[in-house]
Parts: structure tokens; C-alpha cells; sequence
């Protein structure tokens, strides 16, 4: 019963860290397009066809 614990209490943790991972690289994504938006629209009398 006791490695049956041992194993919850792992995944566990191991779901928490991969939530924060995922939390941050989607906030650092969502950072980046933002950024990477305004200066499209800072430039877009620059770009012609």
C-alpha cells in the first residue's frame, strides 16, 4: 500500500511542475505574439507589395 502512495504522491508533483512549465511557456508565447503584433502594425506603412 505504501509504494501505491509513493507513486500518487510522484505523479503528483510531477504534474504540478508540468503545469507550471506549461503555464509559463504559454505566457512567454503570448508575450512574444503581442510584441511581435504592434510592431507589424507600428510598420505596416513600410511594407508594400
Amino acid at each position: 500500500m505504501e509504494k501505491v502512495y509513493k507513486t500518487m504522491r510522484n505523479t503528483g508533483a510531477g504534474s504540478i511542475a508540468l503545469g507550471i512549465i506549461i503555464l509559463v511557456a504559454g505566457l512567454v508565447v503570448g508575450i512574444l505574439s503581442i510584441v511581435n503584433g504592434a510592431q507589424l502594425l507600428k510598420n505596416k506603412n513600410s511594407i508594400t507589395f
